[in-house]
C-alpha cells in the first residue's frame, strides 16, 4: 500500500528547502563555471562540469513543475508559485503562468488529441515529436520572450560581463538544450508513446523500472511517470516510495 498523503513526512519546509538548494546550485555553479578558463581545463572536467550543470537545468524544471502542483510550498500559495516562476524563468524565461496551464491540460487529457504534449502523427518518431514539441511551447508572447531574452542574455554577458562564448556554450546553452531532451525522452516520448498492445491505464503512461539512484540521474525521478500522474501531489523526492518494480 502506498503511503499516505497526509504523512507527517511531507513537511513544506523540505519542499522549499529543496527547491531553493537547487536553485543555489545553479546559480552558484553557473557564476562559477562562467569565469572558468576552460584553457587549462582537461577535457574530462568540462564534460563533468557540462553533465552537472545539464542536472541542474533540469532541476530547474523539476521544481517549477513541482510548484505547478503546489508541492514546493503549500502553506503558501504565493511563495509556491513565486519559486515556480523563478525557477522556470531561469531555466529559459518560460512563463510560469503559460507553462503552467499547458503541463495541467496535459494532466487532464494525457496522451490524447487533446494534450499539448501529444502528437499522434509522431507515433514512433522522437525527433519530429521533440521538434513539435519545441514549436507548441514557443507561441505567442512566451516565443518573443524566450527567443529575443535569451538572445539578449547571450550577447549582454558575453559584450558587457567578458564571458568568452566557449563558457556561455559549454555551461549554459549545450545543457539547457540537453536538458530539455532529457525532460522530454525521459517524461513525455518514453512514458506517453503508445506501446504495442495499447495503454493499460487511464494515465496512459507507463513507468521506467530504473533503481532509485539512476532514476534520480535520468530525470528527478520523471521517469516513474505513472506514479506521478497517479498521484501528482506527491513532491518529485518522494516519488520512489511510490514506485513498485515489477514482480520478476
Amino acid at each position: 500500500m502506498s503511503p499516505a498523503l497526509s504523512s507527517p513526512s511531507f513537511s513544506p519546509w523540505l519542499g522549499l528547502a529543496i527547491a531553493l538548494l537547487i536553485i543555489t546550485l545553479y546559480l552558484g555553479s553557473w557564476i562559477a563555471c562562467l569565469q572558468l578558463d576552460i584553457a587549462l581545463l582537461p577535457g574530462w572536467l568540462i564534460l563533468l562540469l557540462m553533465a552537472f550543470r545539464t542536472f541542474c537545468h533540469t532541476g530547474l524544471f523539476i521544481t517549477a513543475h513541482d510548484a505547478i502542483h503546489g508541492t514546493v510550498f503549500p502553506p503558501r500559495r504565493w511563495v509556491n508559485d513565486g519559486i515556480g516562476a523563478i525557477a522556470m524563468a531561469l531555466y529559459a524565461l518560460f512563463l510560469y503562468p503559460v507553462m503552467r496551464e499547458k503541463h495541467l491540460q496535459h494532466h487532464a487529457h494525457p496522451a490524447t488529441e487533446a494534450d499539448p504534449d501529444y502528437y499522434s502523427n509522431a507515433e514512433g518518431n522522437p525527433a519530429l515529436w521533440y521538434g513539435q514539441f519545441l514549436w507548441d511551447y514557443l507561441q505567442g508572447t512566451q516565443r518573443w520572450v524566450v527567443l529575443i531574452g535569451m538572445t539578449v542574455l547571450f550577447h549582454g554577458f558575453h559584450h558587457f560581463g567578458h564571458v568568452p562564448f566557449s563558457n556561455l556554450l559549454l555551461f549554459w546553452v549545450i545543457p539547457n538544450l540537453i536538458s530539455s531532451m532529457q525532460l522530454f525522452f525521459i517524461g513525455i516520448y518514453l512514458p506517453h508513446c503508445e506501446p504495442p498492445a495499447g495503454h493499460q491505464n487511464i494515465h496512459r503512461a507507463t513507468t521506467l523500472h530504473l533503481p532509485v539512484f539512476w532514476s534520480l540521474l535520468a530525470c528527478y525521478h520523471f521517469g516513474y511517470h505513472w506514479e506521478h500522474h497517479e498521484y501528482p501531489h506527491v513532491p518529485w523526492y518522494y516519488l520512489p516510495a511510490y514506485h513498485r518494480f515489477p514482480a520478476s
